[in-house]
C-alpha cells in the first residue's frame, strides 16, 4: 500500500461571497460517488455538494484506492473538510 492522502472540501472560489447566487444556505453533501476500496482516478468526482442553488462535483485531487469515506449524503460540510483517504502509489 502506497502513502495515505486526505482529500479535503477545496476552498470555495471566492466569487461565491461576494456574488452571493451559489452559497444561499448551508453546504451539503449532496452524494457520496466512491466507497472503501474502490479505485479512483485523477480528477474522478468522489462527492456532490449542494449549495442552495448549485450543484457541485468534487473531484479527486490524486489517483488511489479508497481506504475511508468520513462524509455521507445530507450531512453539512465547510471548506477542509476530509472527504476521504486515499492509498496512493
Amino acid at each position: 500500500m502506497g502513502k495515505l492522502v486526505e482529500v479535503r472540501i477545496p476552498i470555495y472560489p471566492e466569487c461565491w461571497e461576494t456574488c452571493g447566487s451559489c452559497a444561499q444556505g448551508d453546504i451539503t453533501v449532496e452524494e457520496v460517488l466512491v466507497k472503501p476500496g474502490d479505485m479512483v482516478q485523477f480528477d474522478d468526482n468522489v462527492i456532490v455538494l449542494e449549495t442552495g442553488k448549485v450543484a457541485l462535483d468534487i473531484q479527486s485531487p490524486h489517483a488511489g484506492r479508497v481506504v475511508e469515506v468520513f462524509v455521507e449524503a445530507g450531512q453539512e460540510v465547510a471548506e477542509g473538510t476530509v472527504i476521504l483517504t486515499l492509498a496512493t502509489d
